[in-house]
């Protein structure tokens, strides 16, 4: 017998969504930030400074809103439903660690059937503890380039503290910053194609649940 479960709640679902279009948007701009490419003919007001100012003010804006639905998720490790808490991302049995090497074999063709599991997939859930490091130091070397051209109290707040614990030379942070991003967009790749074979795999909705929050599965 099959039942619709109600597995992703909506803060899980809402921050999904915000950070996909938040990596979606800073990546654009900040390639364009890396590399301006829109360069104003000759005798014409400058055009390419407007396009950059406008560029920096959208990355700023969609990097405010990343930070904070990352928060959001931070939180909802603690207070979600059985599928979204801490307890499920980290490995703490045997169990847990056979899941994930069973996971890995099927991703490897070596086993035909995966683990079935309401929640992430051991290795999935394993895999994003990773990325939510990598959003967190995306976050953190993001405002510490933006501390080096705005001033004041609240980027003092935000990550003056941190300064002493990496370098701090523009090149470099703006390196760690961009090799970060890659991590993320490299993710997004793996995550899309492993949620689509997935779906077909177990047939139960995993696509859409992230929208709706509900997932078509067996009762055994």
């Amino acid at each position: 017998m099959l039942k619709r479960v109600y597995v992703w709640e909506l803060p899980v679902r809402l921050t999904h969504w915000l950070n996909a279009t938040a990596i979606v948007v800073l990546s654009v701009t900040g390639f364009y930030i890396g590399f301006p490419f829109i360069f104003s003919p000759p005798y014409s007001p400058p055009t390419e400074f407007l396009v950059m100012s406008i560029m920096r003010f959208i990355h700023m804006v969609a990097a405010y809103i990343f930070t904070i639905s990352f928060f959001i998720r931070i939180y909802w490790f603690f207070t979600g439903n059985q599928y979204a808490r801490w307890g499920d991302y980290i490995p703490l049995t045997k169990k847990a660690w056979r899941d994930i090497l069973d996971d890995l074999k099927f991703y490897l063709f070596m086993k035909k059937e995966l683990p079935h599991r309401a929640g992430h997939h051991a290795l999935a859930a394993f895999t994003y503890l990773a990325l939510f490091f990598f959003y967190l130091l995306e976050i953190i070397t993001g405002f510490l380039l933006s501390s080096m051209s705005h001033h004041g109290w609240v980027y003092r707040v935000q990550v003056e503290w941190f300064l002493p614990y990496i370098p701090a030379q523009t090149q470099t942070l703006r390196l760690y910053h961009h090799l970060f991003m890659w991590g993320v967009i490299f993710f997004a790749i793996i995550h899309i194609y492993i949620a689509w074979v997935i779906d077909m795999k177990e047939r139960n909705g995993i696509i859409s649940s992230i929208f709706s929050g509900y997932k078509i599965l067996d009762v055994d």
